[in-house]
C-alpha cells in the first residue's frame, strides 16, 4: 500500500523525493504529491544512529504523482490469467518511470516478484477517486475504541485502588494455584509413565530420531518429567513455608502501596507528562539530525536510465545539472537522460564532520531520554517517601506531594540524575554499536564470531539491566536523604544486599501480581472489544455489526495496544511506589527502634508481622 503526502515546502529538497522527469514534487507540472511505497518501512527503521547517518530517508521507493491515492486495492484472481495486460491492472502513475506497463512483456505474476524483490512498483486499481484532502472524521467506530481506552483506565484504577483490600487473597490464590498445577503434573507424568510401563515401551526400542514427538511415547521421558516436577513442587513447598513471613511482608507493603495511591491519585497522571517530555527529545532529534543530514548543498548529475541505448553509453554521471531547469531535448539521442540527485556536498568544516555530530545527536538524545526517565522515577519517589515519613498519615502527608518531588528533582537532584543517565547511556551506546558491527558483518562472521559476538551483546544486555536497576534505587535515596547519586547508589545497593531474601520475595510477588493486573485489564478489554465490533454483541442499530465493518481486527487491535499502554503506565507507577515504600521500611527498620526518640513509621500491619511496637502512640485524627 501507499501513503500519500501533501508538500508544505522543502528548501534543501530532501524530505521529498524528485521523480525521474526532473521536476520537483510541488514544483513540476501536475505532480504537486509525493508517495510512499511502504510507510511502514520508515517506522521500522528503529536503529537511530543508523537512521542519522542516512540522512533520515525512509528506505522505501518515492514517486511523484499528481493525485493521492484514497482507496485500498488488491490483485484480483482473474487478473494472473495469460491474457490480461498489466496496463488494465495496474496504474502507471503510481509506477516508477522506468516501468513502462504499455510496452512491458511481463505477465501480472512476474510484476508481482519484481515489486517484491526490488520495491520498485506499486499495486493500485487504475480507477482513481478524487484527489482532495481526506478529512478525519470522527465515528461510532473511533468512539468506540476511545471507549475501550477508558475502561481500561477504570479497570486499571480499580485494580490498583482495590489491592488495598484483595491483595492477600489474591497473593495466596495464585500460589495455590502455582502448588495445584504442580500437583496436577505430577500426577499426569505419573499416570503416562505408568501406563508406558505396563506397555513396556522404552527408549531403548526406539533409539535416536529427530522425531520428538516419538520420545513422549516412551516410560523414560515421563519419569524424567515426574523427577523434574517433583523436585520443582518441593523447593516451592519448602520456600513458601520458610518465607512465610517474607511473603507477608510483601503483601503488606503492596497493600500500603494502593493506600499510598488513594492519598495522592494524582501519580497516575505523571506518565503523561513523561510522554510529552519523551515527545520533545524525539522531536529535537530528529530536527536536529535532519538538518545535520541536509547542511549542504544538494549535488545532481545528468544520468540515462536507460544505459544498454548505444547513444546513453556517452552519459557518465560526471555532468552537472540544474533539476528545475533541465530538459531532456538537450539529449536527443538519449530520451532516458534524466537529472537526479546523487548526495549533499561533503566540502566545508562542518560537512566533513557530519558523522561525528550524529553521533553525538544520538549520544545527546539517549542522554535527555533517559533523563527524563530518572526525573520521573526521583520525583513519584519523593511523593511516596513523603507518605511513609509521615508519621500521622493522612494528616502529615504534604499537599501537591507529585509537585514537591518534581520542585525539588528540578533544584536540587538534577546534577544526580543527568550523571546516572550518563553511566546507563553509554552502556546503551556500546549496545547500540554492537548491533550495528552485527548488522554489518553477519554475512562474513564465522561461528566462533558469532558466538563471541553474542556473549558481549549478552554481557552488555545484563549490565544494562542491573545499571537500571541500581539507577531506580539510587534515586529513591537521593529523593530520601538528598545526597550525590554515588552516595546513593551505594547505600541503596548495600541496603539491598543486606536484605536479600526481602528484596527477592518482593520483588517476585509484585510482578506476579502485576502481571495478573495487565492480564485482567488487557484480556478483559481485549475480548469484550472483539465481541462487540464483530457483532456478537447487539445494539439499537446497524452500525456495529460485523458486515458493516471491513475488517474488525483493527479497532480490536488498537484497542488492545492502548489497554497495554495504559496498564503499563499506571502499574510502572504502583510498582514506583512499592520499590519506594520497601527502601522506606528498610531504613525504617536499621534506623528506628520503637524508642520515644526513635519511632517506627511504618504500619500497624507492618509492626504486627514483626512484632514491633511503638512506645510513643500516634497523635491526631489520621487513620494508619
Amino acid at each position: 500500500m501507499g501513503v500519500s503526502a501533501w508538500l508544505y515546502g522543502d528548501p534543501r529538497h530532501v524530505l521529498y523525493p524528485r521523480n525521474s522527469t526532473g521536476w520537483f514534487c510541488g514544483i513540476g507540472p501536475n505532480k504537486p504529491n509525493v508517495l510512499y511505497f511502504d510507510i511502514l518501512k520508515c517506522a521500522t527503521s528503529i536503529n537511530i544512529m543508523a537512521t542519522a547517518l542516512n540522512g533520515l530517508q525512509c528506505p522505501t521507493t518515492q514517486v511523484c504523482v499528481e493525485e493521492c491515492p484514497s482507496s485500498f486495492w488488491a490483485v484480483g484472481v482473474g487478473s494472473y490469467l495469460p491474457d490480461v495486460k498489466p496496463a488494465s491492472v495496474f496504474n502507471q502513475s503510481l509506477c516508477v518511470p522506468s516501468v513502462d506497463l504499455a510496452k512491458t512483456t511481463l505477465v501480472i505474476l512476474n510484476l508481482l516478484e519484481f515489486m517484491k524483490r526490488d520495491n520498485i512498483f506499486l499495486v493500485y486499481s487504475t480507477e482513481q477517486k478524487s484527489s482532495s484532502p481526506l478529512l478525519f472524521v470522527v465515528t461510532p467506530v473511533h468512539l468506540s475504541p476511545l471507549s475501550g481506552l477508558l475502561i481500561a483506565m477504570v479497570v486499571s484504577l480499580l485494580f490498583l485502588l482495590l489491592l488495598r483490600f484483595t491483595a492477600p487473597v489474591m497473593v495466596w490464590v495464585l500460589i495455590i494455584g502455582v502448588l495445584g498445577a504442580g500437583a496436577y503434573g505430577i500426577w499426569h507424568c505419573y499416570w503416562e509413565y505408568d501406563n508406558y510401563k505396563n506397555s513396556s515401551s522404552s527408549i531403548t526400542n526406539v533409539g535416536f530420531t529427530t522425531n520428538f514427538s516419538v520420545y513422549l511415547q516412551v516410560q523414560e521421558t515421563w519419569l524424567a518429567f515426574l523427577i523434574i516436577i517433583s523436585v520443582a513442587e518441593a523447593i516451592i513447598l519448602l520456600t513458601l513455608i520458610f518465607l512465610r513471613t517474607r511473603i507477608l511482608i510483601a503483601i503488606a507493603l503492596i497493600q500500603e502501596s494502593s493506600k499510598a495511591i488513594s492519598h495522592m491519585m494524582s501519580a497516575l497522571l505523571y506518565p503523561l507528562i513523561t510522554f510529552v517530555l519523551l515527545l520533545v527529545c524525539v522531536a529535537y532529534w530528529g530536527a536536529t539530525a535532519l538538518y545535520l543530514a541536509t547542511s549542504g548543498g544538494p549535488i545532481y548529475r545528468v544520468v540515462a536510465l536507460n544505459a544498454t541505448n548505444d547513444e546513453c553509453k556517452s552519459i557518465n554521471g560526471s555532468v552537472s545539472c540544474d533539476p528545475q531547469n533541465f530538459t531532456s531535448s538537450d539529449y536527443p539521442g538519449c530520451p532516458s537522460a534524466s537529472c537526479i540527485f546523487i548526495r549533499y556536498n561533503n566540502e566545508g568544516l562542518l560537512q566533513r564532520n557530519i558523522f561525528n555530530l550524529q553521533i553525538y545527536n544520538a549520544v545527546a538524545f539517549l542522554w535527555c531520554v533517559n533523563f527524563v526517565i530518572a526525573l520521573g522515577q526521583c520525583t513519584l519517589a519523593g511523593a511516596f517517601a513523603s507518605y511513609y515519613w509521615a508519621f500521622t498519615k493522612p494528616d502529615d502527608i504534604p499537599m501537591f506531594p507529585v509537585c514537591g518531588g518534581f520542585i525539588r528533582s528540578l533544584r536540587y537532584h538534577v546534577g544526580s540524575l543527568a550523571f546516572g543517565a550518563l553511566i546507563l547511556t553509554l552502556v546503551q551506546i556500546v549496545r547500540i554499536l554492537l548491533e550495528y558491527i552485527d548488522h554489518k558483518t553477519r554475512s562474513a562472521q564465522n561461528p566462533v564470531a558469532r558466538f563471541i559476538m553474542c556473549c558481549m551483546k549478552c554481557c552488555f544486555w545484563c549490565l544494562e539491566k542491573f545499571i537500571k536497576f541500581l539507577n531506580r534505587n539510587a534515586y529513591i535515596m537521593i529523593a530520601i536523604y538528598g545526597k550525590n547519586f554515588c552516595v546513593s547508589a551505594k547505600n541503596a545497593f548495600m541496603l539491598l544486599m543486606r536484605n536479600v531474601i526481602r528484596v527477592v520475595v518482593l520483588d517476585k510477588v509484585t510482578d506476579l501480581l502485576l502481571f495478573f493486573g495487565k492480564l485482567l485489564v488487557v484480556g478483559g478489554v481485549g475480548v469484550l472489544s472483539f465481541f462487540f465490533f464483530s457483532g456478537r454483541i447487539l445494539l439499537p442499530g446497524s452500525t456495529f455489526r460485523s458486515e458493516t465493518l471491513n475488517y474488525y481486527w483493527m479497532p480490536i487491535i488498537t484497542v488492545v495496544f492502548g489497554s497495554y499502554l495504559i496498564a503499563h503506565g499506571f502499574f510502572s507507577v504502583y510498582n514506583m511506589c512499592v520499590d519506594t515504600l520497601f527502601l522506606c521500611f528498610l531504613e525504617d527498620l536499621e534506623r528506628n527502634d520503637g524508642s520515644l526518640q526513635k519511632p517506627y513509621f511504618m504500619s500497624k500491619n507492618l509492626m504486627k508481622i514483626l512484632n514491633k511496637s511503638n512506645k510513643a502512640p500516634k497523635k491526631g485524627k489520621g487513620k494508619d
